[in-house]
């Protein structure tokens, strides 16, 4: 026991020497170190080579971008350039066909344009001044009696008009050096019809009802229309007359007679005027009339006649036709002529030679 106090004294006294030191030394204050401070300890505090690493890793992706942006670019060039070269070739190709197609085939058909061209519409209907149904009034030909589209042109007007140039029994023909024979009188069966008047550009025509016939020859044709002209295409041993009406009859073949009657100038007449007085206002617009017309008030007293094979005597002058011209004329007066006159002083078709046709005539 008084070992150990000389030990506890010892120790007891150098840790108060101790205490005596550390009370002498005057304490410093802390101070705390600021952001940029703190940032430039931990660079500090960075493993040399890092910040190099950092730097790189930075630049690195900036330009692997532009070289494969560069290496895109130059990839969809060389694509460029190959659909040019091909598109090139395509046509080459293409061009060389069609030289080959047009040296197989010198006469390629015409292209077809996409252009829309409206169907020419033509006029209707009205049967032509011989009866024939036919184009009415004008017609896309343009034929006349007179100028360009006159008779001499009538042929070349239309193909369909071939006979007018090329037909060798056209008509109205000079009726000469008929022959004398004992004919079957025309069986007239005429009786009361309604009619239309109408103005077709070449003619005043008038359109019948059915019911009206002539039988000649055993056949038996009916009364489609008639009409006038002025003055009389047939002439009679060289004589011409003021005008004529053409009576145009078919038969159920089709085949034509036309009975011409003849017309002087002299005292009124009333079937005529009837027609006169429902003359229309207007080209290729008829009027129907109200009353009824009787056919035998046009026919002559006596009923002799010539006969030979015509044609029409207007476009397209189809042959064919039988021709039945009354000898005896018949009379309208001069202010009826003249009605006509103001309308047609001309519609008439010149003589057609006879090429050596045979006429006959009552005995």
């Amino acid at each position: 026991m008084m070992h150990r106090l000389p030990l506890v004294l010892f120790v007891s006294l150098l840790c108060a020497q101790v205490q005596a030191r550390d009370d002498a030394t005057p304490s410093k204050p802390i101070k705390q170190a600021s952001a940029k401070e703190d940032a430039s300890v931990k660079e500090d505090s960075k493993p040399p080579g890092k910040e190099s690493k950092d730097k790189e890793s930075k630049e690195k992706p900036s330009k692997e971008s532009k070289a494969a942006a560069l290496a895109r670019a130059k990839e969809e060039q060389a694509a460029d350039d190959i659909a040019a070269k091909i598109a090139d070739k395509l046509a080459i190709i293409r061009k060389e066909k069609e030289e080959a197609k047009a040296r197989s085939n010198p006469n390629p058909r015409p292209l077809l344009r996409n252009s829309f061209i409206a169907p020419v519409r033509k006029p209707a209907a009205m049967g032509n001044a011989n009866g024939v149904s036919t184009i009415a009034a004008h017609s896309a030909e343009h034929w006349s009696y007179e100028g360009e589209g006159g008779p001499l042109s009538w042929g070349k007007l239309n193909p369909a008009n071939a006979k007018c140039d090329t037909g060798e029994r056209q008509s109205p023909i000079d009726i000469r050096d008929g022959i004398r024979v004992e004919l079957d009188p025309i069986g007239f069966d005429y009786k009361a019809a309604s009619f239309s008047v109408v103005d077709n550009g070449h003619t005043i025509q008038v359109n019948l009802g059915a019911g009206n016939y002539i039988t000649v020859g055993g056949r038996s044709y009916e009364l489609v229309q008639f009409h006038f002209h002025k003055p009389s295409e047939e002439r009679v041993n060289g004589k011409s007359f003021e005008m004529v009406a053409h009576l145009v009859h078919k038969d159920s073949n089709g085949k034509l007679a036309v009975v011409a009657v003849l017309i002087e100038r002299g005292k009124p007449q009333p079937l005529v005027q009837m027609i006169w007085n429902n003359l229309p206002l207007e080209k290729d617009d008829p009027v129907k009339a109200l009353s009824t017309i009787d056919m035998n008030q046009i026919l002559p007293t006596k009923r002799d006649y010539y006969t030979y094979m015509g044609s029409l005597t207007t476009p397209p002058c189809s042959e064919g036709v039988l021709w039945l011209v009354m000898k005896e004329p018949i009379e309208i007066s001069p202010e009826q002529l003249a009605i006509f006159n103001r309308l047609y002083p001309m519609n008439a078709r010149p003589i057609q030679k006879l090429s050596g046709r045979l006429i006959k005539e009552s005995n």
